[in-house]
């Protein structure tokens, strides 16, 4: 079996050299480069066709979201792991849905990052134990979301979505051809559906506190 090759991107030189000899350092591992910047990684990538790519979110210019982003469709095969000094919910779900395997805190020890690329080469999704429990929450938070969203009928859920866009009764009657009373009317059995007192709180139980407010 051959080494596990390995990129790494990261703009600060500490942690890209305190990586990088840990890999050389390791019978299992080869580095292929190391560069500091999305947009050399996205020109050098593909070429290099890495097993791992132990990739920074927070990186000048293009993002590394963004980087995974476009380097997977072309990448298929190469994992990537994603680095990061913060425990950010969005940043989370966003770097997933881009395409990377697995993801840890830059507090994790260079020996722990490099256990975690054997571990995310041989099949497995390494993440930082707050990391997961995070992750676990937003899909618990989402199921809850769609739970109480199933209880309204699709009429009252055009209401709510109109609501979210800051319209008003009158605007929402107009858009969906019904009376300023009606208006009125799905909008008192939406908060009595969702146990809420007013627009915010609904807005925010079925579609997140991301959500745009009015």
């Amino acid at each position: 079996m051959g080494k596990i090759k390995v990129v790494i991107v990261e703009d600060l030189e500490e942690v890209s050299e305190a990586l990088a000899e840990f890999i050389r350092l390791d019978n299992e591992l080869q580095l292929l480069a190391s560069y500091r910047t999305a947009e050399a990684a996205l020109v050098e990538i593909p070429l290099l066709k890495p097993n791992i790519v132990i990739m920074d979110i927070n990186l000048p210019g293009i993002t590394g979201i963004e980087c995974v982003r476009k380097l997977k469709p072309g990448s298929p095969s190469t994992q990537f792991m994603m680095l990061t000094v913060y425990e950010n919910n969005e940043q989370v779900f966003e770097a997933l849905k881009a395409g990377a395997n697995g993801y840890l805190l830059k507090s994790a020890s260079p020996s722990e990052i490099i256990a975690s690329v054997k571990e995310l080469h041989h099949g497995g999704s390494p993440m930082s134990t707050t990391i997961a429990r995070k992750l676990v929450a937003l899909f618990q938070e989402e199921h809850t979301q769609r739970d109480e969203a199933a209880v309204l009928t699709p009429r009252e859920k055009e209401v709510l979505q109109s609501l979210a866009k800051g319209m008003l009764y009158k605007e929402i009657g107009d858009q969906l051809g019904i009376s300023f009373n009606t208006v009125r009317q799905h909008i008192s059995k939406i908060y009595e559906k969702l146990h809420v007192q007013n627009r915010t709180e609904a807005i925010n139980k079925v579609f997140g506190r991301g959500a745009r407010k009015p």
